[in-house]
């Protein structure tokens, strides 16, 4: 079955994201945690979690969780 022009447009914008570099995502989700607390307190992300949050702009399943998880550390804070 072919690809659709949206299909193509999204990995050709993948691809154009795509690092010599990157982590896993078992990589991403050991520190995706620290990289949340960090959003939330407005704080600047530190050089060590860039990795983080670049992985995050093109893994939607990694994206998910992290979503998550800022939703639930909202969540408490607003307790």
């Amino acid at each position: 079955m072919p690809l659709s022009k949206h299909e193509i447009d999204e990995l050709i914008r993948l691809v154009s994201l795509t690092r010599d570099a990157e982590i896993t995502c078992e990589q991403c989700l050991a520190l995706v945690a620290e990289f949340a607390e960090h959003v939330l307190a407005g704080q600047t992300v530190p050089q060590g979690l860039e990795a983080v949050e670049h992985h995050l702009s093109v893994c939607g399943e990694c994206r998910e969780e992290y979503e998550a998880l800022q939703a639930t550390l909202q969540h408490m804070d607003d307790a």
